[in-house]
């Protein structure tokens, strides 16, 4: 399976549906949000502990800037991002810190596969929104 079809597969599967529908519910609560992203840190620092550096590590520093930029959000001082790219986003990290997915975490090796291919297709579809958020970190944003 390439990746291509694994994203589509995973994206159209019941478990990322059900994630969408509690990412709106999510959306407006901030302190569910932030102990949504205190979870995703933690799951990823242990699957580069416990289980793959590699994986783990790109997986935790892509949590990391998903996690400075909602912070940003919620907080009222970054708003240039829209409310669907927030969604997407929470929708992301509530199907990363489920075990039962698609690919079922507790599978040796490829139980991360899908997680891994979702943060990435996500890092991929909000390019602009990520670029423009790290131009606003530094200062830089026009």
């Amino acid at each position: 399976m390439n990746k291509e079809d694994l994203i589509t597969k995973v994206l159209k599967s019941i478990f990322f549906k059900s994630a969408t529908k509690k990412a709106g519910k999510y959306a407006g609560k901030g302190l569910a949000v932030l102990e949504l992203l205190r979870e995703a840190l933690t799951k990823a620092k242990d699957v580069a502990d416990k289980q793959n550096k590699g994986i783990g590590q790109v997986l935790a520093e892509k949590i990391t800037t998903l996690s400075r930029m909602v912070k940003a959000y919620i907080s009222g001082d970054y708003k240039i991002i829209p409310w669907s790219s927030i969604v997407k986003i929470i929708a992301v990290l509530i199907y990363f810190i489920s075990p039962i997915d698609f690919i079922p975490d507790f599978l040796p090796v490829i139980g991360l596969s899908d997680d891994l291919a979702l943060v990435v297709w996500l890092f991929s579809s909000l390019q602009e929104d990520f670029a423009n958020f790290e131009a606003w970190e530094k200062g830089t944003l026009k």
